[in-house]
């Protein structure tokens, strides 16, 4: 089963594509994961994005596309995956229905997760991350132990950008601008699969295992 799934900051993507890939037995396949494989592989792309990474600034496409492309090669990933912050924009998914076109592979589905705006923003104020991993975690649903990360040990922290509400509406702003037109894009191919992400982590994995 091949994936992507988007949505507004805070909607809960991390956490649901996790389950999902635990599910159906795929990897479960960020964009900081992605880049921060690509580093560590010392590829020339991965070269490249960590020049944009290290200073803190917005990878370009056309080296994003490149380094997603290599990390769909990877073993665990030949039999399916889901991606999460991938494609962010129409030209992203273009460029990812080629590559799997190339290969005579398609996307088997994309889920968008909805939730109000006012919801993300509380959400992602309660947020912490690990910064190892990158799993999700939130003040009201702390890993187990003194904030050290269930999956890898990493410390858990609260992102810099997490608690300044003026850079989380812009962040929703580019969102709205550059990543919602997803859902029509993906509409009109027969893919777009919807869920409401207001009820609890359980209810809302169960409806998306529904339209899965």
């Amino acid at each position: 089963m091949r994936i992507v799934i988007f949505g507004p900051q805070g909607a809960g993507k991390g956490t649901q594509a996790a389950r999902i890939a635990e599910k159906y037995g795929i990897p479960a396949i960020s964009t900081g994961e992605i880049f921060r494989w690509a580093i560590k592989g010392q590829t020339s792309l991965g070269l490249k994005a960590a020049e944009y990474v290290e200073h803190g600034r917005l990878v370009p496409d056309s080296v994003t596309i490149g380094v997603v492309g290599e990390r769909l090669e990877a073993e665990d990933a030949r039999d399916g995956w889901i991606l999460d912050g991938f494609p962010r924009n129409i030209e992203q998914a273009d460029a990812l229905e080629q590559q799997l076109g190339d290969k005579g592979l398609a996307l088997d589905a994309a889920l968008v997760i909805e939730v109000p705006e006012e919801v993300s923003v509380e959400r992602i104020v309660r947020r912490r991350v690990c910064s190892e991993c990158g799993r999700n975690y939130s003040v009201v649903s702390p890993p187990a132990v003194d904030w050290t990360c269930d999956a890898c040990g990493g410390e858990v922290v609260e992102r810099t950008d997490d608690h300044d509400e003026a850079a989380l509406r812009e962040r929703l702003r580019l969102y709205h601008e550059q990543t919602e037109p997803l859902k029509a894009y993906y509409e009109r191919k027969g893919l777009l699969r919807q869920v409401d992400g207001m009820g609890t982590t359980d209810e809302v994995f169960s409806a998306i295992v529904e339209v899965l």
